[in-house]
């Protein structure tokens, strides 16, 4: 597949309210290794779970098309990027069904709250059904209530909890949907 066209019909804008009333717009593409360093940046800004460029590199060969970023005035405030897993439903029934697994997500402080991570995830969604993927799970912490209210919003559902999960002790809701 020519990643090119494939970014070319995959290029989505998101206009939004910028700060003061003005509108921002932002367009959302397919990961590339020359955004490497920028997307890590934004991990470690934005999350204490940190990966190294390796794990990157690994998801984007393997799922190009559910690592997305989106862009703001050439430079990018955020991104997404999922694994195709093989495993039981998390809905209990089905048997062993390919499952996507968002891995990390996240935006820069100041772009949140604009409809950037629910884009994100929306065309991370549109990726999985790509590999065939009948569902889609995710890990988020228990205290984090807006992510928690944007994947409800996205049809998730709280389908267990992790207790200890993260490095910090704090537990985990494990959300999924089908697809």
């Amino acid at each position: 597949m020519n990643a090119n066209l494939t970014i070319k019909t995959f290029a989505q804008n998101i206009k939004t309210m910028g700060v003061g009333g003005l509108q921002q717009t932002y367009t959302l593409r397919k990961f590339t290794p020359k955004d490497l360093e920028r997307v890590m940046y934004i991990n470690r800004v934005c999350l204490p779970e940190n990966y190294g460029d390796y794990f990157f590199m690994d998801l984007y060969n393997r799922f190009p098309e559910t690592f997305i970023v989106a862009e703001g005035n050439g430079e990018i405030v955020g991104y997404v990027m999922c694994r195709i897993e093989l495993g039981l439903s998390n809905f209990g029934f089905g048997g062993f069904i390919k499952k996507g697994h968002i891995v990390s997500i996240a935006v820069m402080p100041e772009h949140r709250r604009r409809g950037i991570g629910q884009a994100l995830v929306t065309k991370a969604l549109e990726g999985m059904r790509l590999y065939n993927a009948k569902q889609a799970f995710l890990e988020v912490r228990v205290s984090n209530m807006p992510a928690i209210s944007l994947y409800k919003k996205l049809g998730f559902k709280v389908t267990r909890t992790i207790h200890g999960y993260y490095s910090d002790g704090e537990d985990a809701y494990v959300m999924s949907r089908e697809l």
